[in-house]
């Protein structure tokens, strides 16, 4: 059985018309669902719905009134539909703002859409340097702070497997965003040294073969690796 991605579900639906919330007539906006079980802790469902988060919508407006006198609380619903079925249900909301953080506006659609398209470039430059060898390449995406994390993890990787030891300063001097990334660039760089039978000397940390006893930068007398 074949298994959609959270990002293959997101495109389907970008793809399809939203529907109209049958109270209002206006059209739903696409929500995120949260990670968070809800109720009966067997979830959603689904990654996202569609929900109506017009103010002026008759059953949401309609709902302060019902569910206050049925829960003595305040809370309302709003209107939701999940994507593709024609079935529309309800969600408690317990404030106007109720729902709101997970809501995808055209702005955050457009976000995520450039978001992948950087993936999809990133890694595509990757393939065609690393097939050509050209680390040289792949390490000036992995310095760049422009690129998409999940490219620079992966440009750290090439490295180790393909550059030579001049690319050991650049990314020893160089500050990474996380902890992943900087572990990452580490590992290549110990990838490098190992590959290279080389090593940093301990006193002016410059590169020496691993069967140094002196070190040819600074003259000083080295343990051995």
């Amino acid at each position: 059985m074949a298994f959609e991605t959270k990002e293959e579900v997101f495109q389907k639906i970008l793809d399809m018309d939203k529907p109209h919330c049958p109270h209002c007539n206006l059209e739903m906006s696409i929500w995120e669902v949260p990670e968070i079980n809800f109720s009966d802790g067997l979830g959603w469902g689904t990654p996202y719905l569609f929900v109506c988060f017009n103010d002026e919508c008759p059953s949401y407006k309609k709902g302060w009134d019902d569910l206050k006198e049925t829960m003595e609380f305040s809370a309302s619903y709003r209107c939701i539909n999940q994507p593709g079925n024609d079935h529309f249900d309800y969600m408690p909301v317990f404030s106007p703002i109720g729902g709101m953080g997970q809501k995808l506006d055209d702005e955050e659609m457009v976000a995520r859409e450039a978001r992948k398209e950087a993936l999809k470039v990133g890694f595509s430059m990757l393939t065609d340097f690393y097939v050509a060898k050209e680390w040289d390449e792949i390490l000036k995406i992995l310095l760049d702070p422009m690129k998409p994390a999940r490219v620079r993890l992966k440009a750290a990787e090439m490295v180790g497997e393909l550059a030579d030891t001049d690319a050991i300063e650049h990314m020893t001097n160089h500050k990474f965003p996380s902890p992943l990334l900087q572990k990452a660039v580490a590992d290549a760089v110990k990838s490098i040294h190992k590959r290279h039978y080389t090593r940093e000397c301990p006193f002016c940390a410059e590169i020496i073969k691993n069967r140094a006893s002196i070190c040819k930068h600074c003259g000083k007398e080295v343990p051995k690796a």
